[in-house]
């Protein structure tokens, strides 16, 4: 339970809530990149944005673990860079625990090793429980990717099962 410390409620880190979350990003991260033990790079069109693309590349692999890079890019292949700051959508680190059938995020843009608790205010000005943030954010961007995400190839097929 959170407790009142100054007048403000402390933040309390929900390992359970955490660890269900992490469980159920690895099954969207294997239905959104079925054949991530063989392939690289998996492309995924958003028909709710035509002209971009949510990009899943693998840049590790040991017996037990996958690191994923996951960001979105215009399809038209333009640096993501090139993008004002304000809108550059953040490219997310994710290292998948195979044994342990987890996901988690452990680094967005250039930031990376954030506790699951951080004081605040702090230099990097991260929120309490930024890390939660980060994983919550991926669970969100699967799930709009499962739900309006298809395999950038000549046909397009929905992840949901449907044909476009």
């Amino acid at each position: 339970m959170n407790k009142k410390r100054g007048g403000h409620l402390r933040y309390k880190v929900d390992l359970k809530n955490f660890m269900a979350r992490c469980e159920a990003n690895y099954r969207r991260l294997h239905k959104v990149f079925p054949d991530m033990a063989g392939d690289q790079v998996r492309r995924l069109g958003l028909t709710t944005m035509k002209d971009r693309e949510v990009v899943l590349s693998v840049k590790e692999r040991t017996p037990f673990t996958t690191l994923l890079v996951i960001e979105e890019q215009s399809a038209q292949g333009s640096d993501r860079h090139s993008e004002p700051g304000w809108r550059r959508p953040p490219t997310l680190t994710v290292r998948m625990y195979h044994d342990a059938k987890v996901a988690e995020v452990v680094a967005c843009d250039r930031m990376r090793n954030v506790q699951p608790k951080n004081r605040y205010p702090n230099k990097s000005m991260l929120q309490r429980d930024e890390k939660a943030q980060w994983n919550r954010f991926l669970e969100e961007w699967l799930a709009v990717c499962i739900e309006y995400g298809y395999v950038s190839t000549s046909t397009r097929v929905l992840l949901s099962n449907n044909v476009v």
